[in-house]
């Protein structure tokens, strides 16, 4: 594995849409979100007007992001194990019918406060579904050499919209009304129903059964727990969640209270924010090629950091603008570097848990980060809001010296050439526990590099879902060693050979190569068998399938 020094040479962002799958879906995408920004820009300018407190309308950001922080590592287990079109397909329905709802309620006269941030959740609950199938999807529809440019062209499309959207909802919220904005959400979220209605794309399949839910969440918290490089990505996403969306749910009292402004200021101004993002996602492919990815991030936090110095400063709009567009650019830089990292960093077997586990906490972070400025702002000033928000950026902008992001050029995750033993017992897929035992001959000259690779190995047979893993050596042949771990079942066993990488599998290959003895390391296969009658037992002991 190499380092990030060596990455390879990232993809031209358009080349993505060469593939006719992916750009119906990202066409369709962009158009869903030109409605969702017209219905957000006239959510918000309304909550600010219909006599709602500052902390209500700063919740208007935190009921469609609290969601995913619930529903986000539930929605990636289901996106690991069922179909990931049909994922999709179920969250976009969710958002068709929030938006749906609320034309209806406006259009009867019944808008609440709470009526809007609950259908802003029911909303939520829908990109939760939808964010962990699409973004997985990717690297089921396109190589994986292109997945940092489809991801930035994902952001880069959403953000071209959002240069546009705000300001085309903040117009047709002027002169036509609320009703209206909300008609052409409705309207546009059909559009992606029906493009991943008609698109298909090839899957790789498995011979082994599917996970149930509960174990694939487990396989997938384990995962990331044990892998440092995803964890300090989730975790820089979540603080800077946390500090960035003080820009945008603090924007409409910004815009009321300190500009002095109306709607058209209000989508002028998102614009704005919108334009700084598109163009850094232009030249995002550039930057990635001369600043390492974690510098990259750590300088997108500070761009953000200046933005919230900026904003209480000054009351000239144009200025206001500029530092949007700054903080534009580096919430695009942040989000799309954070989220590359996670997909080249993950198996494909695990890819839509990591990310959904990153959802979950970042969009939590953004939760809690709309209440906490909100509350700020409402109990002290709108300035103490913006400038606390900024210094907490700085922080996280210092977080590369504690938590540095090293991205690994890692093989392709093909299909594994594992073939199954073939055994002396006629076991079923959840005859179990399995005990695994590797026995390996070490001379004393190659203990130290043995040692090494066995680190490494502890690290992959875990992620992938050993458990109880143990390196034991013999008390009276000291150069024998035995690796040892269990699966609760046998498909278990299986479905862990399956996940090994090519660079996994080569790991084993150097330590086959280390082994002193005659032919390769042997492999003992064992199922565990209770031994206790069971009217003995006083209490309940785990029970062992038998073959």
């Amino acid at each position: 594995m190499q380092r990030e020094d060596s990455r390879p040479a990232i993809s031209t962002t358009l080349v993505p849409l060469q593939n006719p799958v992916f750009r119906s879906i990202w066409t369709a995408t962009q158009i869903s979100s030109l409605g969702w920004l017209v219905q957000t820009t006239a959510i918000s300018w309304l909550m600010a007007t219909i006599g709602a407190s500052d902390l209500m309308v700063a919740l208007v950001q935190a009921s469609s992001t609290l969601p995913a922080f619930f529903l986000s590592i539930l929605a990636g287990a289901i996106a690991d194990s069922f179909s990931r079109r049909g994922v999709m397909l179920a969250g976009h329905f969710l958002i068709a019918l929030a938006s749906l709802t609320l034309v209806i309620t406006v259009a009867l006269g019944l808008v609440s406060p709470w009526l809007i941030l609950g259908l802003g959740f029911l909303a939520g609950c829908g990109f939760a579904l939808n964010d962990p199938a699409w973004h997985a999807s990717v690297g089921d529809i396109l190589e994986k050499r292109d997945i940092p440019a489809a991801v930035t062209l994902m952001s880069v499309g959403y953000n071209i919209i959002r240069s546009t959207g705000p300001a085309f909802g903040g117009a047709i919220l002027a002169f036509f009304g609320p009703l209206a904005a909300f008609v052409l959400a409705a309207l546009s979220d059909l559009v992606p129903l029906a493009a991943i209605s008609r698109s298909k794309w090839h899957v790789r399949s498995s011979s082994l059964p599917r996970e149930r839910v509960t174990t694939a969440i487990h396989d997938g918290l384990r995962f990331t727990a044990m892998s440092s490089e995803i964890r300090a990505a989730i975790l820089r996403g979540t603080l800077f969640g946390v500090a960035s969306i003080s820009i945008l749910a603090l924007l409409p009292l910004i815009v009321r209270d300190h500009l002095l402004g109306g709607p058209i200021v209000y989508g002028a101004l998102l614009a704005a924010f919108g334009i700084g993002a598109f163009s850094a996602g232009l030249s995002s492919s550039y930057l990635r090629r001369i600043v390492p990815q974690d510098r990259l991030i750590a300088l997108a936090s500070l761009a953000c950091a200046t933005c919230c110095f900026l904003l209480p400063l000054t009351t000239s709009i144009p200025v206001v603008a500029f530092a949007l567009a700054i903080g534009g650019a580096g919430w695009l830089l942040t989000w799309t570097g954070v989220d590359v990292a996670i997909q080249l960093l993950s198996p494909r077997w695990v890819v839509g848990r990591t990310l959904s586990i990153y959802y979950a906490l970042s969009y939590g972070g953004m939760a809690a980060g709309s209440w906490i400025w909100g509350a700020v702002a409402e109990n002290h000033s709108l300035t103490i809001a913006v400038e606390g928000a900024a210094v907490v950026l700085l922080l996280v902008a210092a977080a590369i010296f504690v938590l540095p992001i090293e991205l690994w050029d890692e093989a392709e995750q093909g299909a594994s050439n594992f073939e199954p033993p073939s055994l002396a017992l006629n076991l079923q897929p959840r005859s179990g526990p399995i005990v695994v035992k590797v026995e390996y001959d070490i001379a004393e000259q190659d203990l130290e590099a043995f040692l090494e690779c066995m680190r490494k190995r502890r690290r992959i047979q875990s992620q992938a879902g050993a458990r109880n893993w143990t390196l034991q050596r013999n008390l009276l042949t000291p150069s024998l060693w035995t690796e040892m771990f269990r699966t609760p079942t046998w498909t278990d066993y299986l479905r862990l050979n399956h996940r090994l990488s090519a660079a996994d599998q080569e790991l084993g290959e150097r330590l086959a190569a280390l082994h002193d003895g005659v032919g390769a390391p042997q492999t003992v296969l064992a199922i565990e068998r209770g031994t206790t009658p069971a009217r003995r037992r006083s209490h309940p002991i785990t029970r062992v399938s038998r073959p």
